[in-house]
């Protein structure tokens, strides 16, 4: 991966004079580079990782297996993107294993989700099955603990 990236990635408010003096860089040449980075779509946005306990959103995020039936042609492509334009989802990938798509979805509550669920996914002509699985904490987010209390040392391990 380009060290550019690994550092954005890392922590995304780095200027350009921050990320030159790491790599040994001009800052012109950095900036251009996160720019070309921005226009072929590489780079897809900035944001921050938010500890929503923190904040008190009380909101729910639920994992939902999917099996569907691929469609000649397009395969998978079609009905994940289809998916994915739903203002709920938050993200949707193509699995290995016993299902075939995931989709994580963000709702206000329970009945919120399982109204997605059959309102809007259950629906889709593809959709073989559903396995809903709710979110209950997280303890780490794109490389960041949450809600974690620091410990005295490492965690005991029996055989």
């Amino acid at each position: 991966m380009d060290r550019i990236l690994e550092l954005l990635r890392e922590n995304s408010r780095l200027t350009n004079k921050e990320i030159a003096n790491r790599l040994g860089l001009a800052e012109a040449d950095v900036a251009f580079r996160v720019a070309e980075l921005e226009k072929a779509g590489t780079i897809l946005g900035y944001h921050a990782v938010i500890d929503q306990e923190k904040i008190g959103k009380r909101g729910v995020t639920a994992f939902i297996e999917v099996k569907v039936t691929p469609e000649s042609g397009g395969g998978f492509d079609r009905f994940a993107r289809r998916v994915s334009q739903y203002e709920q989802v938050r993200g949707c990938y193509l699995m290995s294993g016993g299902y075939d798509l995931i989709v994580v979805v963000e709702g206000a509550d329970l009945y919120d989700v399982a109204r997605f669920v059959a309102e809007k996914l259950s629906t889709l002509d593809v959709v073989l099955s559903t396995a809903t699985h709710f979110q209950l904490r997280t303890y780490k987010h794109d490389g960041f603990l949450l809600n974690t209390p620091s410990t005295e040392g490492p965690l005991p391990v029996s055989p």
